[in-house]
């Protein structure tokens, strides 16, 4: 059973930063694409990064270009989102996925598994 956990949440002001950690039990994590989405209260959750299961990244540039990074490290089953220059309307629950097929990064049908989230709030 494929198990996600968020943690590295928190209250951030304005131009802070936050690294948010997933850590995957229950599969080979060294096979699977892993993801982070986001999502606001009444809203959809919306693809923010990407990294493939050999290290390969993508972001919503429109989004979070040149401020965030999205990596991993298989030895420790563990991805990482390392947001800086944060901004309020990054304000949101974020949430990291799974995948083991390629696609679109922005399908969230594609993702096996999900976690909980973890919630992010910058003040201004």
């Amino acid at each position: 059973q494929v198990e996600l956990e968020e943690s590295g949440g928190g209250l951030v002001q304005t131009g802070g930063s936050l690294r948010l950690s997933c850590a995957a039990s229950g599969y080979t994590f060294s096979s699977y694409d892993m993801s982070w989405f986001r999502q606001t209260p009444g809203k959809e959750r919306k693809f923010v990064a990407g990294i493939t299961w050999n290290g390969g990244m993508t972001y919503d540039e429109d989004s979070v270009k040149g401020r965030f990074t999205i990596s991993r490290d298989n030895n420790k089953n563990t991805v990482y989102l390392q947001m800086n220059s944060l901004r309020p309307e990054d304000t949101a629950v974020y949430f990291c996925a799974a995948r083991s097929y390629g696609g679109s990064w922005y399908d969230k049908a594609a993702y096996e598994s999900w976690g909980q989230g973890t919630q992010v709030t910058v003040s201004s």
